[in-house]
């Protein structure tokens, strides 16, 4: 019989008053309807739970949309469902110490109607200080524009930016900036991309379907073909 396929999540678990990107708040997670408070609403050994989540949407694990970034573009109502589900994956490796994903790197690959994952390793400061220190990795100007004049799906990154957001960017989001502009969805703070073989999995990154945002987290998996 042949082996089933694994699944593997490469989402950050969303906690009470986490940090995801330096600067913007936690979530707030709370009661609605706490359970003891619920028993006087229903049937004799019945109870229920309703939570309540307050948050920005660049929370945990995300996808941005075109609307992110320009005000014309295609919100998370906008994007079809297909652009960001059941999509052919490739892993790009990023070797220690370098701090740029470049165009040199990228183009040795097969990237036309692809889900791109830049794997840095930088996952493994998530919620720390360390995350966001000035020498966290991206994708540079020039690869994001070779990423979008060759058809890449989607592209992801298991670090706190596709873009450079250290000190001296002068508020330049050139990566972001292009990527949207060609339509193209970006997935931010992805971890365990070193559970992916190269090739060979699909990648789904779907969000709710709410009209007048940009981002929001996803449960982002991918589901690895058996034997690989």
């Amino acid at each position: 019989m042949a082996e089933p396929p694994r699944v593997i999540d490469l989402s950050h678990v969303i906690r009470d008053g986490m940090t995801t990107f330096p600067g913007l708040p936690g979530p707030e997670i709370a009661d609605h309807l706490g359970r003891e408070a619920s028993r006087g609403r229903y049937a004799p050994g019945t109870e229920f739970h309703i939570g309540r989540i307050s948050m920005v949407v660049n929370t945990g694990t995300y996808l941005d949309t075109p609307f992110h970034r320009y005000a014309g573009g295609a919100d998370l109502a906008g994007v079809p469902v297909h652009r960001l589900v059941d999509l052919d994956g490739l892993v790009v490796r990023l070797a220690a110490g370098v701090r740029a994903a470049d165009r040199a790197l990228l183009s040795a690959h097969r990237v036309a109607g692809r889900a791109v994952l830049v794997r840095t390793g930088w996952d493994a400061h998530f919620g720390t200080d360390r995350y966001a220190a000035a020498d966290h990795p991206y994708l540079s100007a020039d690869a994001a524009a070779w990423l979008a004049d060759s058809g890449a799906a989607l592209v992801g990154i298991d670090s706190v930016s596709v873009d450079y957001v250290g000190p001296g960017n002068g508020g330049a989001r050139p990566a972001h900036s292009t990527l949207l502009a060609a339509g193209i969805p970006i997935v931010e703070h992805l971890r365990g991309l070193d559970a992916l073989p190269e090739t060979g999995f699909r990648f789904s990154a779907p969000p709710p379907m709410i009209a007048g945002l940009g981002s929001f987290p996803v449960r982002a998996y991918a589901i690895v073909s058996s034997g690989r």
